[in-house]
C-alpha cells in the first residue's frame, strides 16, 4: 500500500528494521523462516521498495538479470520461473532477457545491460566469445548457466550432460536395443551441449560393444520438434532403421514421436524413445516421455546464492564450478504399459 515504510514492515514481521533491510537487500545471511515471514509481511502490506533510493544508499538495487537463448523454449521457461522463486526468497528482483543465440546481445547483457540498477546477471551463453566476454568494458558479477565454460570470473552452474547422455543410452540399450539412433547432433559447428550429450551416447555405445553408425546420427538444424519429426523421417527411409532413438531435448523427442505415430509404429514395443529436459509435456505425451530431467530447482538456487556471494565479494572473485544433479525418469516411451488382457486378470470376479 501507499506510504508503507520499513518500520511498517518490521512490525508486522516481528523483527527488526535491519533484518527487513537484509531480506530486501537480498543479504544470504537470514534465516529462511525468518525471510518467509518478512516476505509475506511485504506481500501483505505491498511494499514497493524503491529501487533507486536504495541503490544511492547501498549500492545496490536487489535487481539481478536472467538471460537465456530462447524464453519460449519450455526447458528455459521453467527454469526461469524457479530463478524467479529463488531470487524471491531472497528479496531479489528478475529481470528477464531473451538473446536469440545472439553473441552480441549475450555481450550485451554480460556487461550489465548498459544500466547501472542491474546488480548481477545470471548467462546462459551460446555463442558468445570467451575472449571477448573476458574483454567486456563493465564488469558486473556474472554466474555462467549450461554447458559453455569459460575460463573468466564468473561462477559456473552447470549438470553432468555427458553423464546424463550416457545413462540415457545405457537404458535403452539395456533393453536389448542395438540400432540406438541420436537426434540432436547439428551439421554446423556443435556448442556444449551437443558435444557433451554426443559424448555420453558415443561413451555408452563402446562400453556396451555396439559399433556406432553415422546414419543414425542425422543431421539436425535446431532443438525444435519441427526438426525432431525431419531426423526421425530421415532415420525412418534407411534401410536398417532404429529401433531406439536418443534425443538431445523434449522438443525433439516430440517432433521423433509424432512422426513415428505417423508411420504406424508402436511406442515403446518397434521403436524406444528418450529425450532430455524433463519439461511438463513430456509427462503428458501420449506415450508419456522417458527423460534426464535436471534439477531445475537446484541450478536456480545454486545460481541464485552464487551470484548473490559474487555481488558481496565483487565481479573478480575467483571463479567456482558448481554442480546440480539429474536422474533418468522412466515412463511409458520405453516401458511398456500392461496389455489389456494382464489388466483383466487382476480384477476380482463377483
Amino acid at each position: 500500500m501507499a506510504g508503507t515504510r520499513l518500520k511498517d514492515v518490521a512490525e508486522r514481521a516481528g523483527v527488526s528494521i535491519k533484518t527487513v533491510s537484509n531480506v530486501v537487500r537480498g543479504e544470504t545471511r537470514v534465516a529462511d523462516r525468518t525471510r518467509e515471514r518478512v516476505l509475506r509481511a511485504i506481500a501483505d502490506l505491498d511494499y514497493q521498495p524503491n529501487a533507486s533510493a536504495r541503490h544511492l544508499r547501498t549500492g545496490r538495487s536487489g535487481i539481478i538479470a536472467l538471460a537465456v537463448p530462447e524464453l519460449v523454449a519450455p526447458y528455459f521457461a521453467e527454469l526461469a520461473a524457479q530463478v524467479i522463486a529463488a531470487a524471491k526468497k531472497r528479496g531479489c528482483t528478475v529481470l528477464i532477457e531473451d538473446t536469440g543465440g545472439s553473441a552480441d546481445e549475450e555481450l550485451r547483457i554480460a556487461s550489465g545491460l548498459s544500466d547501472p540498477l542491474i546488480d548481477g546477471v545470471l548467462l546462459s551463453p551460446l555463442r558468445l566469445d570467451e575472449q571477448v566476454l573476458a574483454a567486456r568494458e563493465r564488469r558486473v558479477p556474472l554466474v555462467l548457466l549450461g554447458e559453455q565454460s569459460y575460463e573468466i570470473p564468473a561462477d559456473h552452474v552447470l549438470i553432468d550432460n555427458s553423464a546424463a547422455a550416457r545413462e540415457a543410452t545405457d537404458h535403452l540399450l539395456s533393453l536389448g536395443r542395438r540400432r540406438v539412433a541420436v537426434i540432436g547432433q547439428p551439421s554446423g559447428p556443435s556448442h556444449a551441449t551437443t558435444v557433451q550429450r554426443m559424448h555420453g551416447y558415443l561413451t555408452a555405445l563402446h562400453a556396451a560393444g555396439v559399433p556406432h553408425d553415422p546414419q543414425l546420427a542425422p543431421d539436425t538444424r535446431s532443438f525444435t520438434r519441427a526438426a525432431g519429426a525431419d531426423a526421425m523421417r530421415a532415420l525412418l527411409t534407411l534401410d536398417d532403421p532404429p529401433d531406439a532413438v536418443f534425443c538431445f531435448n523434449d522438443l525433439l523427442a516430440s517432433g521423433a514421436l509424432r512422426v513415428a505415430h505417423e508411420h504406424g509404429l508402436r511406442v515403446p514395443h518397434d521403436l524406444a524413445v528418450a529425450g532430455f529436459d524433463d519439461v511438463e509435456e513430456s509427462r503428458y505425451s501420449v506415450p508419456s516421455l522417458t527423460t534426464v530431467a535436471p534439477d531445475k530447482r537446484g541450478i536456480a538456487e545454486l545460481a541464485v546464492d552464487a551470484l548473490l556471494r559474487r555481488i558481496d565479494a565483487g565481479a573478480m572473485a575467483p571463479h567456482t564450478r558448481l554442480t546440480a544433479g539429474y536422474e533418468l525418469v522412466v515412463r511409458e516411451s520405453t516401458r511398456a504399459r500392461e496389455s489389456t488382457r494382464s489388466l483383466e486378470s487382476t480384477r476380482t470376479t463377483d
